[in-house]
C-alpha cells in the first residue's frame, strides 16, 4: 500500500475515533464522513470493520452501550454539528483535500 493510501486510512481511522467519542453508530459515522469529508461510506465501513476485528472487546462494550443509550434530537444534532466541525478541522490540518477528485 502506498504512503498516501496509508495516510488516508489513518485519517479515516482518526475520524472514526472522533465519531466514537460522540457515541455515533457505524451508520451515523458513515453518513457524517460521507457528507462532511467526502469519504465513501464503503471505505468508512471497511475501516470500521477492521477496527472491530482488532478491538473486539471494546466494540462489544461500545455496541452494548450504544444500544442502551437514548439521546434527544437536540443533543444528537449538537453532537453531529461538533463532529462536523472537528472533521472539517482535521481535514484542513491534513494533507488531503476534502474532495480527492478535485485534483
Amino acid at each position: 500500500m502506498g504512503d498516501s493510501s496509508t495516510q488516508y486510512i489513518h485519517l479515516i481511522h482518526h475520524l472514526i475515533e472522533e465519531c466514537l467519542l460522540f457515541n455515533m453508530s457505524r451508520e451515523e459515522c458513515m453518513e457524517a464522513l460521507s457528507k462532511h469529508a467526502n469519504i465513501l461510506p464503503v471505505i468508512t465501513s471497511t475501516v470500521w470493520k477492521e477496527l472491530e476485528k482488532e478491538n473486539k472487546e471494546f466494540f462489544q462494550a461500545y455496541n452494548k452501550k450504544e444500544g442502551s443509550t437514548t439521546r434527544s434530537n437536540n443533543s444528537k444534532e449538537s453532537e453531529i454539528e461538533i463532529t462536523r466541525q472537528r472533521v472539517d478541522k482535521l481535514l484542513l490540518d491534513s494533507s488531503f483535500p476534502k474532495d480527492k477528485n478535485s485534483n
